[in-house]
Order: C-alpha cells, then sequence, then structure tokens
C-alpha cells in the first residue's frame, strides 16, 4: 500500500501489448544509442552504488553514469541537470529532494526526467518530485507543463491508472469510541467495498449508462443517490473535469469499466481508518480549517483510480500515437514509453476528450466507496452519517493532463500540465479552489506505508515553482518481487495487528509487496516538500484498520 500508483503505472506495460523502449531492470539501465530507431535494440548500461545516477551518453557514445557531482545544486532540496547533459534536452531537469532522497532515487528517474525534457512544447522544466521512483515513460513523480500551441500530449506522462488519486474523509469520532467497533468497522468495509483483480462493484448499470457515468463523473453519483452536495466542492475540478467525450472511448475500455464503479482494485489501492493524534498537528490553524478539531479524531482516507478502464484508454491510445507520431507529425523521441501526438493534433485531442472519461470514472469510484463508507458507519453506530460528521475534507487527483493558466516568466500562459504521481497544490487564491479553501490554500493528501502513516498537507504560494505541483507519496526504495521474497503476507498482517494495525486482504502475496520497508520514509519525503516551498505541513494520521486491495 505506497498509497501512491506504480503498481498500474509501471507493471501494466507488459499487459498493454507496447514494448517498452527503456527501463530499469534491477540491475541496471536499459537504453539505446543516441539516434537510433525506436525499434532497435537495447543496450544495458551497469549500474552503480550511487543512488542518485543515472545512464548518460556522451559525444563518444559510450555510455557513462552519472553522479551528484553532475547536478547543478540550487539549494539543499533543488537538483538540477543542464541541458548539456543529454542530447535534444530543450529544458534543464529539476529534481526536488534531499540530498538523502536524491541518492536513494533509482538510476531510472534520472534516465526519464531529462528523457521527458526533450519533449516538444515543454516549458521551464521537466520536474520530479521527492517521492520519485522509475516508471513508464515519465518518472513516478514527474511533471512537465506543455504549451498548448506547440506542446505535445503522453499517456506516459498521465500513467495507466489515470486519476488515481486519495480522498480524506472526517468523521467527529474519537478513537476511545471507534476502538471497540474496528475489527466490525474493517471487515464490514471489506465486505462493502470489493478489492482485488477485477473485482467488481454494487453499481450495477449498462454499458450506455456507463458512458453517461464517465461524461459526468461525481454529479452522476448524486443524480443516483450516492453523495452530498457539498462533496462536489470538496472534489478537485468538482469531481467532474469537463469535456469528457464518450464517444472517444473504445468498446474495450467500456467493457472492461462498466462493472467497477465502486471498487478498490488491487496493487497499492486501500481503504484505510486512521486516528489523528494531537502531537501530529503541525499547524493548528489549518487543521482546524480543514475539520480536524476532535482529540484523536478518527479519519478514514482510501486511494484507488480508474481501474480497467484507465488502463485501456492509455493502451488503446499509446498504439495509436506510435502509429502517428513519427509517420505523420515527425516526432522522433528517445523512449517510446513516451509516444506523444501534438496536443491540437486530432489524435492529441481525442485521446484529450477520451482521458477526461478516465479521470470521472475515478471521481465516480470514489464517490460511490464514500457512500459506501458512510453506510457502514451509519450501521455500526445506529446514526446518520451527517450525525457521525463523514464530511469530506478534499479528494486530490495523481495522474492527470490538465489545462491550467500560469506565470511564466512574468507572463500569463495557457499550459496542458502533466502530473504523473504527483499532485496538484495550488496555494491561497488561486481561483480555482472552492471558496472553503480559498484562504488556506488546497488541501492536499499524500500516503505513506500501510505500516507509518499519512499526510494532510496544504499548498503555498511559493509552489508556482512547480507549476503549484508536490509529492504525491512516499515512494518505492524495493521492487515488488524482492518485497514478496523478503517479506510474507500473513505474518505481516499478524505482526500489523500485534502492533493495533487490523488488516484485511485478498492477498497475502499482496500485502507482502506493500510491506513498510518497501517504501521511503514518508517523513523524510513530506519534510523535503516543506523545505523546497512547494506544500505545507498539516498534520501526520496513524493507520488503525486497514482494506487492502
Amino acid at each position: 500500500m505506497c498509497h501512491e500508483c506504480e503498481g498500474a503505472n509501471r507493471g501494466s506495460a507488459a499487459d498493454s501489448g507496447i514494448p517498452p523502449r527503456s527501463g530499469y531492470s534491477g540491475t541496471g539501465l536499459w537504453t539505446s544509442l543516441p539516434g537510433a530507431g525506436i525499434d532497435e535494440s537495447y543496450r544495458i548500461i551497469e549500474s552503480t552504488p550511487c543512488g542518485g545516477s543515472a545512464a548518460k551518453v556522451e559525444e563518444s557514445g559510450m555510455a557513462v553514469v552519472a553522479s551528484i557531482k553532475d547536478f547543478n545544486r540550487i539549494s539543499d532540496t533543488i537538483w538540477e541537470i543542464p541541458v548539456t547533459y543529454k542530447e535534444g534536452m530543450r529544458v534543464p531537469a529539476r529534481i526536488f529532494a534531499t540530498e538523502k532522497l536524491l541518492q536513494e532515487m533509482d538510476e531510472g528517474v534520472i534516465e526519464q526526467v531529462t528523457n521527458v525534457a526533450t519533449l516538444p512544447g515543454i516549458v521551464k522544466y521537466s520536474y520530479c518530485m521527492p517521492d520519485g521512483h522509475w516508471g513508464y515513460g515519465f518518472p513516478i513523480g514527474g511533471v512537465a507543463a506543455m504549451d498548448v500551441r506547440d506542446g505535445v500530449i503522453s499517456p506516459g506522462g498521465i500513467g495507466f491508472d489515470v486519476n488515481c488519486g486519495m480522498r480524506l474523509v472526517l468523521t467527529n469520532l474519537s478513537y476511545g469510541e471507534v476502538k471497540p467497533h474496528l475489527r466490525d468497522l474493517v471487515d464490514r468495509l471489506f465486505a462493502r467495498v470489493p478489492a482485488g483483480v477485477g473485482s467488481s462493484g454494487f453499481v450495477k448499470i449498462s454499458q450506455d449508462e456507463f458512458r453517461r457515468a464517465v461524461e459526468l463523473g461525481s454529479r452522476w453519483c448524486l443524480e443516483n443517490g450516492y453523495g452530498w452536495k457539498e462533496d462536489l466542492e470538496r472534489t478537485e475540478e468538482m469531481g467532474c473535469i469537463p469535456g469528457a467525450d464518450s464517444s472517444k472511448i473504445s468498446k474495450k475500455a467500456v467493457e472492461r469499466g462498466f462493472k467497477q464503479i465502486g471498487t478498490l482494485g488491487s496493487g497499492n489501492h486501500y481503504l484505510e481508518i486512521q486516528v489523528l493524534k494531537p502531537e501530529n498537528i503541525y499547524d493548528e490553524k489549518l487543521a482546524r480549517a480543514f475539520g480536524l478539531t476532535v482529540p484523536d479524531q478518527v479519519v478514514v482516507m482510501f486511494h484507488c483510480g480508474s481501474r480497467g478502464f484507465g488502463h485501456q484508454v492509455a493502451t488503446d491510445y499509446l498504439q495509436l500515437f506510435l502509429k502517428v507520431m513519427e509517420k505523420k507529425y515527425g516526432i522522433r523521441i528517445l523512449d517510446r514509453e513516451l509516444a506523444c501526438a501534438p496536443f491540437h493534433s486530432p489524435e492529441g485531442q481525442d485521446y484529450f476528450a477520451a482521458m477526461k472519461c478516465a479521470i470521472n470514472m475515478s471521481f465516480a469510484n470514489r464517490q460511490v466507496i464514500l457512500h459506501r463508507v458512510r453506510e457502514v458507519f451509519s450501521e455500526v453506530f445506529h446514526k446518520d452519517p451527517s450525525d457521525l460528521g463523514l464530511r469530506q475534507v478534499y479528494d486530490v487527483a495523481h495522474n492527470t493532463a490538465k489545462i491550467e493558466t500560469h506565470v511564466v516568466d512574468g507572463q500569463k500562459r495557457q499550459l496542458l500540465v502533466h502530473r504523473k504521481g504527483a499532485t496538484r497544490a495550488f496555494g491561497p487564491g488561486a481561483e480555482e479552489l472552492p471558496e472553503i479553501y480559498r484562504k488556506t490554500g488546497q488541501p492536499v493528501i499524500l500516503g505513506g506505508s500501510m505500516e507509518t502513516g499519512s499526510y494532510l498537507l496544504a499548498g503555498v504560494e511559493t509552489g508556482a515553482q512547480t507549476f503549484f505541483s508536490t509529492a504525491h507519496g512516499s515512494g518505492r526504495t524495493m521492487s515488488r518481487r524482492q518485497a514478496k521474497k523478503m517479506f510474507q503476507g500473513k505474518k505481516l498482517q499478524q505482526d500489523m495487528e500485534g502492533r493495533g494495525i487490523y488488516v484485511r486482504t485478498v492477498s497475502y502475496a499482496g500485502l507482502a509487496e506493500e510491506a513498510g520497508p518497501a517504501y521511503k520514509d514518508i517523513d523524510n519525503v513530506v519534510k523535503a516538500t516543506e523545505l523546497a516551498g512547494i506544500s505545507r505541513r498539516v498534520a501526520r494520521f496513524a493507520p488503525v484498520g486497514n482494506v487492502k486491495g
């Protein structure tokens, strides 16, 4: 339960039928020589012990590995890779991390963040957040803004699990009130919110109605009794991004998704009951503004996305872009995982409209899960959900591309901001925020490992330096295969219960993959975002009950 989107972004490539161009093998970095066509063979470049190293190709054509000395240290938390690092870079790359976090990053991060810097239309920098690690095309934690006039749109900069995101829900209950009912709550949630590969939800609709649902997002849920009106203003994009067009999605995508509204899925997805201890409040004023007012307050947090539907949308358009990218538009890229099309091309606009359907499906998915959470708490405590204070704080999206207006070199510009495993984090005063958060800045939800805890942050004015983007989780440091070799799921479940965390899972192997040591220290990641001035700590939540996908 990395509480982020790694599994859907990286592991899905093989399932898509799209051969990877490059990737981190665990022993080195797969890449190709400069100027090679996208179908030519790979070379392996040996890795070194330096976690901040990366493949680099010099004029001689021989591969070498970069180290920290290859970076320009802008500050204690900003590291810049100049355009001279790699042929074709249009802008520098910037990694936001402490030196320790930078050294812990896998080699693929540097390779990918500099590849992204070669994409047409990219503005200012190619970014990677403190939780960055190797992904598909973009690093997970990658951010890139493209000029809408001459830039491209790339599914690799969004991810397979489109709008994989987080939702935080308050209660007015203390841990003392919840503890006697904890097992019952978790067991009921496990039964009520389906988890696991291929799981289907209780929402039974036709494929035609599903097409309508993915155009309306959370609004569809409210029409059908699965939410409160106030939930919309506490959801990014009011729970429905405009411009979604279901005529741009394939029949196969609909078939994969129409039974999955209201489900967690598998991998790192989860639903968690958490506790806020008084000593874990870092900004009392913001905490109160976000509804955190009860000593030892219990909250609910969950993480999921657009399931197989979003995966198929990404797959369909990656295959299309690979066909037209070079042949029709003359775009050559270093990594076929960065397959793209001009944003204003017919193919680019079709993907944008289809991708918005996946964004809305994910909003609807989390909205229905919130409805089920309210049902369960109401049943256990024999009170109306409103009397239990089951109000949403916010819902944030991770894997998206959106048109936003940002100031660049003193001028307002319309940009297509790709955030891949990164969170939008608008600061105070942003017009895009609902009135209730206009003064505070946007609530930002970051999940750690299921053994450690999660955070609520807030956007800040200085976040403009990353187009108001910040981290989204703790970031993996260990592959899923390695985690399964090191940890036994059943024993891990028993150990966690001994530490006061009751877990239900559909798969012990899946539980082992999400063991705490497989991830970076969430405290270090969050501190790095604060030191870098891209978000601010508000509160830290400790897990006590978990439903694991």
